[in-house]
């Protein structure tokens, strides 16, 4: 019996690691729905095939489940679904994703993340448990939360999960004053970023940092060039150039000018008109008050702002406590003195951060920390 256990346990666990990885294909294309990942999976005694496979659709509907189970079709009747995140319990137009698994004959229904909308929170479980399906809950969670991440953070703190991302050279530096944008690290890493872009919602950086980089701040891998997020800019005052690649690029590409009371009207009507969304902000202590700024992103759907430059922007968050997640690239060539700090190196992690992801491309480094919070 025990082995027999043991085996399942397997099972469940490579079946939902499987589902994990499904659930990323549309990461950052949901809307304000999360990527969640559902397979079905049958046993007609020759060992699990999986017979139905779904994914949160790009702009949040279909739900993953009613995707897997449309595939499934009769062949879902007695099988067992393993799905990402708690199936819904809540009424719209269409039947909630529990209901929908039990009109489908499901037997078994194996989760990771537990959901917290309240209009979910436990109740897509117990439609599953009333209806005679077994129910086995939090297989590899940790994961799943990992991945769920925004979402779970906006659902319970009412702002998107940010990570900052830096790229650092050997000797801790991010650049050189007046030198724009420099390659600190090689082509892999490089690679890595526009794939984290890939996943985010938005991508925010000072503007400092876009008047000296003129950056893109887009998607430029091979097939995924459609899936760049939102460029969002801080700027309180309104500098940003209408000659920029940013605002040029406006209408393709969305972008987010963070503006406040003292910002041109003229330069907003110029840079409006050319696509870009204002955003009003309030100010403290002469700077955008981000935590504020943080939850008017979440009211509008966003789970994942990545935060990519510069260094005053970087330690903005940093001092104001709503990093969640601390990524560092570090290649092996030196800036010297006259460089920029970083405001974070390997050496000096803030307190409260946890080591979770280490890896190389080609010649950098990478490292990967996770803010513990109890709120």
């Amino acid at each position: 019996m025990a082995s027999a256990d043991a085996d399942r346990q397997a099972t469940d666990r490579r079946f939902m690691a499987a589902a994990l990885r499904l659930s990323r294909k549309h990461a950052g294309l949901t809307g304000t729905n999360p990527a969640v990942g559902t397979l079905i999976v049958r046993d007609d005694g020759n060992g699990p095939v999986i017979v139905g496979r779904g994914v949160t659709a790009i702009g949040g509907r279909p739900h993953a489940e009613a995707e897997a189970l449309a595939e499934a079709g009769e062949r879902a009747r007695g099988a067992t679904a393993y799905v990402t995140l708690e199936p819904c319990a809540h009424h719209g137009r269409t039947p909630p994703c529990a209901n929908a698994l039990v009109a489908a004959g499901i037997a078994r229904v194996v989760g990771a993340a537990s959901d917290p909308d309240p209009r979910v929170a436990g109740k897509g479980y117990a439609i599953l448990r009333a209806a005679g399906i077994e129910v086995v809950e939090r297989v590899l969670a940790e994961e799943a939360a990992d991945q769920l991440a925004g979402y779970l953070s906006r659902s319970v703190s009412m702002r998107p999960q940010v990570t900052l991302k830096l790229a650092l050279s050997a000797d801790g530096m991010i650049g050189r004053p007046g030198e724009g944008q420099l390659p600190i690290t090689g082509p892999i890493s490089r690679r890595q970023v526009h794939l984290m872009r890939a996943e985010a919602d938005v991508i925010l950086v000072g503007i400092n940092t876009a008047l000296a980089d003129d950056p893109e701040l887009t998607v430029r891998l091979p097939g995924l060039e459609d899936r760049s997020p939102i460029r969002l800019v801080l700027d309180r005052q309104g500098r940003l150039s209408p000659q920029g690649r940013l605002a040029r690029s406006a209408e393709s590409v969305p972008v987010f000018l963070a503006v406040g009371q003292e910002a041109d009207a003229g330069r907003r009507a110029v840079l409006s008109a050319m696509g870009v969304k204002l955003l009003a902000t309030d100010a403290f202590e002469g700077r955008i008050a981000l935590p504020e700024l943080l939850e008017d992103l979440a009211a509008q759907g966003m789970m994942n702002v990545m935060v990519e430059g510069g260094a005053e922007t970087a330690r903005n968050f940093l001092a104001d406590d709503v990093v969640d997640r601390l990524v560092i690239f570090q290649g092996p060539g030196r800036l010297g003195a006259d460089g920029i700090a970083a405001p974070v190196d390997r050496e000096h992690i803030p307190e409260g951060f946890r080591l979770v992801r280490e890896a190389r491309f080609g010649d950098d480094t990478y490292a990967e920390w996770v803010k513990l919070r109890t709120d």
